[in-house]
């Protein structure tokens, strides 16, 4: 009784690939050491990982088209913000700013002594540099000078505090409740008898992020070395906070990840060891591991190179990779092992001829899957997620 065919697909498939087993097996250095240098001159691309890094929490995690984005940019439309004529109130993002804030808990703040502190640490924060960038040149701008705080407006030196009336919560035509806190007023009026925290400002133009970066980490890592009197706390507070630490909490995980990488690497050189020596395939999978390395290096590396941002989730690919090389290695282990051929030429060549053809088709379910799921998250709206699937 005739048979249906149907090897139809896999026997030009399974010819071309002995075809490609032999010409490797042939010119075996010209597959080992091309690909090395290929993937190192792509691995280049890491040079501008510092660059490319977005783990911007409002960049990353928040929908690309949400409504609120489409209305703050009719209010950057219609009210616009100017730096050389610095409103607050004109902001249509959060600002790129630092905040200090001092406090006295329990006593009164302004007097000659804190009020001396806290002019020290103002003038230390404003003389702080960024190469040939001082804080007067990455300033917003009122009155063709720095935006200042309202303390100083009222208080031009400490020793004005004793004789300097403080209203609250306008003082004149200034706003100060947003400066001054834990406010005690004397009985019956608006003027202020004490105080116990003051919060100073200092708001940069938004037209060279990668300097207002700089300046305002370097501002963290003053603010944390300044020095106050006793009883006094320093906190501090800048636009680029969050960010900080999340990218702090993302990198406190880089030793684990770093052991989770080990551990998969040595289960799956490990997991392809035999007691036969003969059918021993350990360099199989030592170079299995090392083509999913070289893999990971040359496709990021590549990504950087094109522009693509760089997000922490994308970290965790390399397990996919690694998952399905080794998958076909052990795939490929079990179906052949060639113990009678002892030309390399065409163990490679049987190799490619008996086993490939086998495992398309479980390549080609996980890419389905893969494919299927890259496909939703590449329509999602949330950025880290879109990043992830590239």
């Amino acid at each position: 009784m005739a048979r249906c065919k149907t090897d139809c697909v896999e026997k030009p498939i399974a010819r071309g690939f002995e075809i490609l087993g032999g010409f490797v097996g042939r010119h075996p250095w010209w597959f080992l050491i091309l690909p090395m240098f290929i993937s190192a001159g792509l691995g280049g691309g890491f040079y501008f990982l510092a660059d490319r890094e977005a783990n911007g929490i409002e960049e990353m995690f928040t929908p690309m088209d949400g409504p609120a984005k489409h209305e703050r940019q009719v209010v950057k439309q219609y009210f616009p913000q100017s730096d050389s004529n610095f409103s607050r109130l004109r902001l249509y993002t959060e600002g790129t700013f630092a905040s200090l804030i001092i406090v006295t808990p329990g006593q009164n703040i302004l007097t000659f002594t804190a009020l001396k502190n806290i002019f020290e640490m103002d003038r230390n924060v404003t003389n702080m540099r960024i190469g040939a960038f001082a804080f007067k040149d990455l300033c917003v701008e009122k009155g063709g000078g720095c935006v200042s705080n309202s303390i100083f407006d009222i208080v031009k030196t400490p020793s004005d505090v004793n004789t300097a009336t403080i209203n609250y919560p306008y003082n004149g035509t200034i706003f100060i409740a947003s400066e001054i806190g834990g406010v005690k007023l004397k009985s019956g009026l608006t003027q202020i008898e004490s105080a116990e925290a003051i919060r100073l400002f200092y708001f940069l133009k938004e037209d060279n992020q990668t300097i207002n970066t700089m300046w305002l980490k370097k501002f963290i890592e003053a603010a944390s070395k300044m020095k106050k009197e006793e009883g006094m706390t320093i906190s501090y507070f800048t636009s680029i906070s969050r960010d900080e630490e999340f990218e702090k909490s993302s990198d406190s995980i880089i030793p684990l990840f770093s052991l989770t990488y080990a551990l998969a690497i040595n289960f799956s050189i490990i997991s392809c060891l035999r007691l036969d020596c003969v059918r021993n395939k350990v360099w199989v999978a030592t170079f299995g591991v090392l083509s999913a390395g070289m893999a990971v290096l040359s496709s990021f590396g590549l990504l950087l190179y094109c522009g693509m941002p760089f997000a922490m989730t994308v970290a965790t690919a390399p397990f996919l990779i690694l998952g399905l090389v080794m998958m076909l290695c052990q795939i490929g282990v079990s179906r052949f092992t060639g113990e009678h051929i002892l030309v390399p030429a065409e163990q490679l060549r049987q190799l490619m001829l008996l086993c490939l053809p086998q495992l398309l088709p479980q390549w080609h379910l996980n890419r389905l899957g893969l494919l299927r799921g890259n496909r939703v998250d590449y329509i999602t709206c949330i950025p880290f997620i879109n990043k992830f699937t590239w």
